[in-house]
C-alpha cells in the first residue's frame, strides 16, 4: 500500500487534520499516512512548495502527495493531479506545481473532474482524499481526470540575473522554524554565475563577504572554546541543506534573543541581492 503524504496550512487546533486521516483510513483501512507539515502560513504557496519538494524525495516512488493550500475549488483554480519523478501530487492548479516542476518535467497531468458527484466545501477531505486513495489501491490518472498540458506558471519566483552577469537579485522564499531566512538562490545559480569571482551578499542593512559550509564551519575549532569568545548568536550565510543560501543566526532561539528574520528585519519576498566583482 503506498504511503499518503500530508502538507497543509490546517494547523493543529482544528479538526481538519484529523478528518482527513479518519476519512483515508475510512477508505484504506490499512492506509500508511505520514504528515510532512500543517503549519504551512495560510494560503503560503511558495512555503509549501519550498517543504514538500524538499520532503517528497526521501519516500519511496510510488508515494501520493496531498497539498492542502489554497484548495477551493474556483473555475480558476482547478484540482490536478500529477505524476512527477515518480511520485502522485495532489493539489490545486494555483502555482505551487511549477515550483515543484522547476526542475523536473511531470510525466502526466491530469485535470480532476469528479466533481459533479461530490459535494463538498472542503476538497482536500471530500475530493483529495479520494483521489489519493483510489491511485493507493492501483487505480489510474485517466479514471479520475483528463490529461492537460498547461498549468498556472509562477515565474516571479526565479532569481534575476542582470545582464553584465555580475549580479544575482533573488528573495527571501521562507522562514524557518528557527527563524533563519532561505532565499530562492541556489547553490547552482550561485555557481553558474559567480564562477569563482568574490562576492557580497546585501539584504537590507545586513552584509555577508562568505558562504559557510555548515552553520558551525565559522567557529575556529583550533582555539580553546573558552578564548573564543561569544558564540551564538553570530551571523552567517550557508548553502542549507536543499541547496539554497540561507541567511542564518547561529543557534538562534526566536522566542529569547531573535532570529536572522527579526534581527535582519527580513520577511517573505524582501529582496537578497549578491554582487559579484569583476574579473
Amino acid at each position: 500500500m503506498a504511503i499518503i503524504t500530508l502538507t497543509t496550512d490546517f494547523g493543529e487546533k482544528d479538526y481538519f487534520v484529523g478528518a482527513v486521516k479518519g476519512a483515508i483510513y475510512s477508505e484504506l483501512k490499512d492506509g500508511r499516512i505520514v504528515d510532512i507539515s500543517h503549519s504551512v502560513s495560510p494560503f503560503h504557496i511558495s512555503e509549501a512548495a519550498y517543504i514538500i519538494k524538499n520532503a517528497y524525495n526521501s519516500f519511496p516512488n510510488g508515494s501520493i502527495h496531498i497539498i492542502g493550500i489554497d484548495s477551493e475549488f474556483t473555475p480558476e483554480n482547478k484540482h490536478l493531479a500529477v505524476l512527477l519523478d515518480d511520485h502522485y501530487f495532489i493539489c490545486a492548479n494555483n502555482g505551487i506545481l511549477s515550483l515543484l516542476a522547476s526542475e523536473i518535467k511531470p510525466e502526466k497531468i491530469v485535470e480532476i473532474n469528479i466533481h459533479d458527484t461530490i459535494e463538498t466545501n472542503f476538497p482536500v477531505l471530500d475530493v483529495f482524499v479520494k483521489v489519493a486513495c483510489h491511485l493507493a489501491r492501483g487505480g489510474t490518472l485517466e479514471v479520475i481526470g483528463k490529461n492537460i498540458s498547461e498549468i498556472k506558471y509562477l515565474k516571479q519566483f526565479e532569481p534575476a540575473i542582470n545582464s553584465e552577469k555580475n549580479q544575482i537579485v533573488g528573495h527571501v522564499l521562507y522562514i524557518d522554524n528557527y527563524g533563519n531566512v532561505v532565499t530562492n538562490i541556489s547553490r547552482k545559480l550561485f555557481d553558474q554565475v559567480g564562477k569563482g569571482r568574490n562576492y557580497l551578499i546585501s539584504a537590507r542593512m545586513v552584509t555577508f563577504p562568505k558562504i559557510y559550509e555548515a552553520y558551525s564551519d565559522w567557529i575556529n575549532f583550533e582555539v580553546e572554546k573558552e578564548n573564543r569568545g561569544e558564540e551564538d548568536g553570530k551571523k552567517l550565510a550557508l548553502f542549507n541543506s536543499a541547496g539554497y543560501i540561507e541567511l542564518a543566526i547561529y543557534k538562534s532561539n526566536p522566542s529569547t534573543v531573535g532570529s536572522a528574520s527579526t534581527l535582519f528585519g527580513l520577511e517573505h519576498r524582501d529582496t537578497v541581492t549578491i554582487k559579484f566583482e569583476e574579473k
